[in-house]
Formats: C-alpha cells, structure tokens, sequence
C-alpha cells in the first residue's frame, strides 16, 4: 500500500527526510556542466511564493520530512530570501536548514541568512584561476566568490563546505590547490564527479573518478583516512586529513552511485515534486498549492511519487536518459 505509515518510504524500502527546494531558475553564472549560455527564464509569477513553498514545507513536515536545503539557479537571486529561511525554521519539525549557493552575492547576505536560522552552507567554487573561473562560468567574479566565502566564517557558518566539479581536462589540475585553500582556511573541501544534467552533451570520458581525486590529494597534499562520523546515507564518502588538517568529501555519482541509500525529494521553483535529480515524471503541485487544497490531497500525491521512485538513475547502463530539464531549473 503506497504509504500506509504516512511516511516517504518507496518500493525499496528508502525513507525519504530530505527535500531540496529550488527557489529560482534564475542565475547569474552560466556554468557549462549546469546550463545553457543562452536561456530563458520563467517568469517571476510561475515561480511559487514563500508562503506556497513554506506551505508545502509543513505539509511535507509530518511525512518525515525534517531536513531542507534551498537552492537555485542562484538561490541568493530571490529577493528577501532571508524572511523564507525564518518562516521554513518556524515550521514544527524541521531541524535542519542549508543552502547551496555560486556565492556571487553572498557577501552581503551571509549575516542576514545566518540570523534567520540558517546553519549549513555550500559554496561552488571549480578553480582559483580567474580565467578558469570564466571559463567555466561564462562569467567573471571569482573574487566576491571568495569574498563570500570569507563572510560565510565571518557570519559564523562552520563548517563552510566548498563544492567542485570535477571534469576531466578541464578542472583536475584544480584539485589540489583547492584542497590547499580549503586546509589553510578551515573549510570542508567536496569534489563532485561530472554528471550528465547539463545543457551539453554529456561525454563519459570528462569523468574524473573519485579514486583519481583521492589518489592526487594523497599524493599531493596529505594522507587520508575515512571519517569517523561518515554518514552512509551522505551522498559524499567523508575523508579526514591524517594530520588533523581539515575534511574532503567525494560525491561519486558515477563511479560509486548512492541510489540505494538515497533520502531526497525535490520541489522545483514551478511547484514540481521530483523523486530524483534525474526523473523523467513529475508531479505539479502549484495549483493545488495555490488553490488550498486539502493536506490530505497534496500529501497523498507527495507519497504516491515517492513510492514510485525508482531504483536508481542507470547513469551507467544503456538505459540512463538525460532529464528534458537542466540543473538549473532543477535545483542542485
């Protein structure tokens, strides 16, 4: 029976307690692994209101749902976003606020963020090369990422987490001297493999695998070992440094894929509820969200996509297909 506990169990057993919630589509970086250079966004009205997005988050609430992440696009792109942060803290039930964040504005909006509850952060960050950075983002602004990432501390956000892609040919001599950076700094360094959701077509040999990653900063810049405190149902595989120098993450999508132990649902800028960053079926929840429909309908529908949640993404079989939408419009 879909459901019978209440809970966002699926077929295989996996409880579901994480939701990503996309703000915007908007953002103001045109990452090559993430979207198109050319594109149109939705219009502000399509997207859903903070009140329709804390709305879903207290229906989501009694399900299991106790830990958020907010992301874009460009999250910090959505006015006022420090008043959504508060309202989603207030929610009974959820204990656990983050945001993924280019860290272009965030500068100025680390304070803010910070004292309406926010406590976890991720900063993408591929290179310290400012023509690297172009490169890949299609825009300049290396500098205020960095600047954002020191308000990040400053603020009192800890750990401050960096996120990288790696790809292979373009960002694996990035490696080291970010894991340099994030050791001299204090922050929590996490590669992720390079994954087919973007705008250009995906080639399997541009991965960079884990085993590669980790090879390169144990030769380069320190022994590791595995965390004590690893989560496994953390998409990444935790590393500490053996001298006591920090925390690296690996997100090996590709090469070591954590389908199985997967906990995440995605709500979309637009109201779609999504059982898995690469789904092909979504459900649209904006007009019952906007019309007050009954919890009873909205949780039900949220249960019945989770059920239907399958195995895994197929990313290395024959079968995988490439989701019509980009990360963009997804949500990281």
């Amino acid at each position: 029976m879909v459901g019978a506990t209440g809970k966002l169990i699926d077929t295989y057993g996996r409880v579901h307690n994480n939701l990503r919630i996309s703000v915007t589509d908007r953002c103001n970086l045109r990452c090559t692994y993430c979207m198109p250079e050319e594109v149109v966004f939705m219009d502000k009205h399509e997207l859903l209101s903070f009140e329709e997005i804390t709305r879903f988050v207290a229906i989501a609430a009694p399900l299991g749902i106790d830990k958020i992440r907010l992301t874009g696009g460009e999250p910090l792109l959505r006015r006022d976003l420090p008043r959504l942060v508060a309202m989603i803290c207030a929610v009974p039930g959820i204990k656990d606020v983050g945001l993924t964040t280019n860290g272009i504005l965030l500068a100025h909006q680390a304070q803010p963020l910070f004292d309406a509850g926010l406590r976890r952060i991720n900063i993408s960050l591929d290179t310290l090369d400012p023509d690297r950075f172009r490169q890949l983002a299609r825009r300049d602004g290396l500098d205020k990422v960095l600047e954002g990432i020191h308000a990040a501390k400053k603020a009192g956000f800890n750990p401050v987490k960096i996120n990288a892609v790696s790809i292979r040919g373009v960002t694996e001599h990035e490696v080291v001297p970010l894991a340099n950076f994030a050791r001299l700094h204090r922050l929590e360094m996490r590669f992720i493999e390079y994954m087919p959701i973007g705008a250009d077509h995906w080639e399997r040999d541009k991965v960079y695998f884990a085993h590669e990653i980790l090879d390169q900063l144990e030769q380069h810049v320190g022994p590791l070992m595995p965390a004590q405190d690893y989560d496994p149902k953390a998409p990444a595989m935790d590393f500490d440094y053996v001298d006591g120098g920090g925390r690296v993450g690996i997100i090996a999508s590709v090469s070591r894929p954590f389908c199985m132990s997967c906990n995440r649902v995605r709500l979309t800028a637009d109201g779609k509820v999504r059982n898995c960053l690469f789904a092909l079926d979504e459900i649209d929840l904006k007009p019952l969200l906007r019309d007050d429909a009954p919890v009873e309908e909205i949780a039900a529908l949220v249960r019945a996509n989770v059920w239907a949640k399958w195995e895994g993404h197929e990313i290395n079989t024959a079968r995988v297909v490439k989701p019509e939408r980009t990360m963009h419009t997804i949500g990281g």
